[in-house]
């Protein structure tokens, strides 16, 4: 009787435990669902506000006699622009900071590194699991552009390298005008990556 009874507990527990799986799954897919809609609405709306602002200025500065003075590299809202790789089919619109937040629906512009159109070094960081994901086959020779208020920009990129996160070298200031792209490396590595992958490019004049 007691063995019956120890296999009638084991199967009532198995049985819980399918179910407390299969449900957690299930919330981990709706979660996964959630993030990628959100993510994909997010860069909708945020595209076609800098395409918005982007006719205002041209407007602006054809209806003006006079010199124009450059927009702010940061918009109020945090939007700076958007970053292309035409090759690898990368587009996705940067905003100010890498908070949790920004980068899980953005790149993110590394606070207190440079801007395009002036000299020093760019950091944008953005997820290699998302936007980041076609850096896995970027190559010399690429052509990175941004897009802001201030104009086009397009970098060529020059070097590919991996470091520790503490190598925060990579983003120190620089005499020319040069763009860094950080991102997670291994691209496809389960759990928080160990190391970074660096893409710098410089600017194409």
């Amino acid at each position: 009787m007691k063995l019956v009874a120890n296999k009638r507990s084991l199967l009532q527990f198995l049985r819980w435990a399918q179910r407390a799986l299969f449900a957690g799954g299930l919330l981990a897919l709706g979660y996964c669902g959630f993030v990628l809609i959100d993510s994909w609405l997010f860069q909708q709306r945020a595209s076609e506000e800098l395409e918005r602002r982007l006719g205002s200025e041209r407007a602006g500065r054809s209806a003006s006699e006079q010199p124009v003075a450059l927009p702010p590299a940061i918009g109020a809202d945090g939007l700076i622009g958007r970053l292309q790789v035409q090759r690898l089919g990368l587009s996705a619109i940067v905003f100010e900071n890498t908070d949790r937040k920004t980068l899980r629906r953005a790149t993110g512009h590394i606070p207190r590194t440079g801007f395009p159109g002036e000299p020093g070094n760019i950091g944008i960081a953005g997820h290699r699991d998302s936007f980041f994901r076609p850096l896995k086959d970027i190559a010399k020779e690429d052509v990175i552009t941004l897009t802001t208020l201030r104009g086009e920009f397009r970098y060529r990129v020059v070097s590919m390298r991996v470091v520790a996160p503490t190598e925060v070298s990579v983003l120190n200031p620089t005499a020319n005008e040069v763009l860094t792209l950080v991102t997670c490396y291994p691209f496809y590595f389960v759990g928080s990556a160990p190391e970074r992958f660096i893409v710098r490019a410089e600017r194409v004049m």
